[in-house]
């Protein structure tokens, strides 16, 4: 990886689930990772810090993760931001039957090792 860390933007509302991909993503020496457990105020750190990649749960209470894709991508500072979907709504089986996309979108089942975390990140970078 190139000596420059990358930033990476978790929007999730699951605080513990975000504490831990953070440490892990850290711990590499490869990312800077911020976190936000609300849809809103994760467009507004996006428009901000404005994040090499932004993982996104679909689930959650006052925003869906659909809905904050979508203003993400509506908005001229965050629309070519890559996004993918971190999420328990899917099964891993059903990912690995499509390469991960659905719907034109790349997605990643819950739970996740953070070396295979690690590696779609990657490749989504690069």
């Amino acid at each position: 990886m190139s000596d420059k860390k990358k930033t990476i933007l978790i929007i999730d509302d699951e605080e513990d689930f975000t504490f831990f991909v953070k440490l892990n993503l850290e711990n590499t020496g490869d990312f800077v990772v911020h976190t936000s457990t609300d849809g809103k105020e994760g467009i507004e750190m996006a428009k901000t810090i404005k994040p090499d990649l932004i993982l996104l749960d679909i689930l959650m209470p006052a925003m869906h993760g659909t809905d904050v894709a979508e203003r993400l991508l509506q908005t001229t500072a965050t629309k070519d931001i890559p996004l993918i979907y971190l999420t328990a709504v899917v099964r891993k089986e059903d990912l690995e039957a499509n390469d991960g996309i659905i719907g034109g979108r790349k997605f990643i089942a819950k739970p996740i090792s953070p070396e295979d975390l690690i590696t779609e990140i990657n490749a989504s970078l690069f």
